[in-house]
């Protein structure tokens, strides 16, 4: 048997928010676990039906990790992780847990698979629907983060307004103008609240784009700009905002901010996110988790819950566990280290 630090093992691929998701489910179940990389080549691109449950697809030094002792446990997500959950089964009947359907064949390899109601599966019985992606914002991470940067931040007049943003995907641009219209009603929305802007960008933002925000969102501000140096505000903006806007183009980013104590606002014009995208916004919108950002005309808050979906992803997990001889319950409350 593999001894406690073997016990999990999570599935790293090459797509960060898949490694994301798949962390998040892990560090929510508070048991010690390995990550395993796994770098592809370009038979990883063929179906996973022809690719089965062989290690078809990854490369030698990936290959060279799966190997003894084994795990009881292994968190995937992604389509191309699944043949290699479902191999590493093979070896050693572990249970498997998958994030976003893997697609035929081997669904019942799975003891979990999380589906994400935007994706409007057909459910099944081992699927768990949840909103959104599970993530690895949680209280204890935003309280440290709290402490670091609330310092930072307290020249600042408040109420301080988190603005994340992301720009453009393969299906939608983000013009100059769009990203204008943004700051507009974000600076409105300042200036009526004599608060400060906390702006961050991501790689899809584009420099003219940004050089849009910065010309209309009002000072005082913080900028942090996806490519500038040094440490990275995005989860310091989450823990002590006193409101959130975010962008609708990514849903990692809705569900992360919708982890934040902050009233959550969702900026997303009409036609410019795909539909899973829009059936995401409006499942969040009727959990009172968010809010249009359009229909916003000040920064009141309400009472809302706090999206977890990895530790609804845990909770559904723990009653497996006794079958391959994992405890139900961490032996302490705060998440390991990855080894």
């Amino acid at each position: 048997m593999p001894d406690e630090a073997q016990a999990v093992w999570v599935l790293a691929d090459d797509r960060a928010g898949n490694v994301s998701q798949a962390l998040g489910v892990a560090e929510a179940l508070g048991l010690p676990f390995s990550i395993k990389t796994l770098r592809y080549d370009r038979w990883a691109a063929l179906p996973n039906g022809l690719r089965g449950c062989r290690l078809t697809g990854v490369v030698p030094a990936s290959r060279a990790a799966l190997s003894p002792p084994w795990p009881r446990l292994v968190i995937g997500a992604g389509r191309r992780t699944a043949p290699v959950a479902r191999w590493i089964r093979r070896q050693c009947g572990a249970l498997l847990v998958q994030i976003m359907d893997p697609g035929p064949p081997g669904r019942d390899d799975f003891a979990l698979i999380a589906v994400p109601a935007h994706d409007g599966l057909v459910p099944a019985a081992n699927q768990l629907v949840i909103t959104g992606a599970p993530h690895r914002i949680r209280p204890a991470r935003l309280a440290a983060e709290a402490e670091i940067w609330a310092p930072r931040f307290a020249a600042l007049p408040r109420p301080w307004i988190a603005l994340m943003v992301g720009g453009a995907t393969r299906r939608r641009p983000f013009p100059v103008t769009m990203a204008r219209a943004l700051a507009t009603q974000v600076a409105a929305l300042a200036q009526a609240a004599g608060g400060s802007v906390l702006l961050t960008t991501s790689r899809r933002t584009g420099i003219e784009q940004t050089q849009a925000l910065l010309e209309v969102l009002p000072e005082p501000r913080w900028t942090h700009q996806w490519d500038q140096p040094g440490e990275n505000p995005y989860c310091g903006f989450l823990a002590v905002a006193d409101a959130v806007i975010v962008t609708g183009d990514s849903v990692s980013m809705c569900c992360e901010a919708c982890a934040s104590p902050a009233p959550v606002l969702i900026w997303a014009p009409p036609g410019w996110v795909t539909g899973k995208h829009q059936r995401l916004h409006q499942d969040l919108f009727e959990r009172g988790l968010a809010r249009p950002l359009d229909l916003a005309a000040t920064l009141d808050s309400w009472p809302r819950p706090r999206l977890d979906s990895a530790g609804e992803i845990a909770a559904a997990l723990r009653p497996l566990l006794a079958d391959v001889g994992l405890p139900p319950e961490p032996d302490r409350g705060d998440a390991p280290d990855p080894l």
